[in-house]
């Protein structure tokens, strides 16, 4: 169908998950009209997951990629808070910290490096966030001390928040100050005319600027329009536990899994990082698993009922790297995908360098090169990662 003449929008955007959410907000405070564009409904994809995990790359081989998540972790409560205001509703953010075990002398002398080396990267006389080693047998009621035989690390720049609440917030905040549409796809776009054609005989859409901002589905859309693929999906697969009187209690990450107790009085499990998978159920094999793994390091999860279980395709570009800027071969077109493990802590500075590209304006906190598309398509691009 021919769009209709009534409604022009100054950003419209596919994807209604965290990418897709912040870039409505950042470009909703830039003073833009904004209608975002939603297959199915807010958080269908994997922003639509459990656990919540905040946490900060390691404080070492330091390079551009950790600065900028670094940044975005540092600002990041502040955005919550302005957020919560916003809209009334919580996000369930805190800064709970983070635990990681000591398995080996070789892990502890390289922690031990890794503890120096955050003085430098992390200013904790500034930002008030420090990187320590701690004896064997530190907070063990709460990560056993069998799992720990070097002692732990204990940092305090790590948060956690709820996915859902957070999601949630930011829609109300895109329906007060602009448009979501749920039950809408988007499936291309015209850059001469400005058109964003819609699936199912859906009027389509004008719009001065387009952004590509889905998880895994956007990888197909972004195909479509640039004829190159970017990116695959990995499964990732989680637990609930009933969690009274852990609330307080830090992250852990032990065994590859994270351990991430929340405001609600439950505590989040996971995640697996499945390459090859059939479809986004949860595997009761993989539920039993996780159980299993997560209970020998940390006992007083033992006993606890579980409440859920929850399973989804992560985003995962062949280049590793989110992608955010302009489309080759578009004037009008960007995108925003491909977050991976790390979209909840970078959302905010993603959506902001996004917007600030599509009204000409310098970013508070420029973008990776690693991030830009010349890195993601063309002579830059792998066809896949290892």
């Amino acid at each position: 169908m021919a769009a209709t003449d009534a409604e022009t929008f100054d950003v419209a955007i596919a994807g209604a998950g965290i990418f897709g959410l912040a870039v409505a907000r950042a470009a909703i405070e830039a003073g833009l009209k904004v209608v975002v564009l939603e297959k199915s409904h807010v958080g269908a994809g994997s922003s639509g997951g459990v656990l919540g995990a905040l946490m900060p790359h390691m404080p070492a081989r330091w390079n551009p990629k950790k600065e900028f998540q670094f940044q975005a972790l540092l600002c990041l409560e502040d955005r919550i808070r302005q957020l919560e205001s916003q809209t009334g509703l919580s996000c369930g953010y805190h800064r709970c910290g983070r635990i990681l075990p000591l398995t080996t002398t070789d892990k502890l002398e390289h922690h031990l490096e890794r503890a120096e080396e955050s003085k430098l990267r992390w200013q904790p006389q500034e930002t008030g966030f420090s990187y320590v080693v701690e004896a064997a047998g530190s907070r063990s009621d709460w990560l056993d001390a069998n799992a720990a035989p070097f002692g732990i690390v204990y940092e305090t720049l790590a948060a956690r928040i709820s996915p859902r609440a957070y999601l949630a917030s930011l829609a109300s905040f895109v329906r007060q100050n602009g448009s979501l549409r749920e039950g809408v796809e988007a499936v291309g776009y015209d850059d001469a005319t400005q058109t964003v054609l819609l699936a199912d005989g859906h009027a389509s859409v004008k719009t001065r600027q387009f952004a590509v901002s889905g998880g895994f589905a956007a990888f197909d859309l972004i195909e479509t329009l640039t004829g190159e693929r970017i990116g695959r999906g990995e499964k990732g697969q989680a637990l609930v536990l009933e969690g009274k009187g852990l609330e307080d209690r830090p992250a852990i990450y032990c065994d590859g899994l994270y351990v991430v107790p929340h405001d609600d009085g439950t505590v989040a499990i996971g995640s697996t990082s499945d390459r090859e998978f059939e479809d986004a159920a949860p595997s009761p094999a993989r539920s039993a698993e996780l159980l299993e793994r997560a209970t020998a390091f940390c006992p007083k999860l033992k006993g606890r009922e579980v409440l859920s279980d929850w399973a989804g395709i992560r985003p995962r570009n062949h280049r590793r790297d989110p992608l955010a800027g302009k489309l080759p071969g578009f004037d009008t077109a960007f995108a925003a995908t491909g977050g991976f493990k790390i979209s909840f802590g970078i959302a905010h500075l993603i959506a902001d360098d996004l917007v600030a590209e599509m009204i000409g304006r310098e970013p508070v906190v420029p973008l990776p090169e690693t991030f830009r598309p010349a890195h993601h398509f063309g002579s830059g691009r792998l066809d896949a990662d290892r």
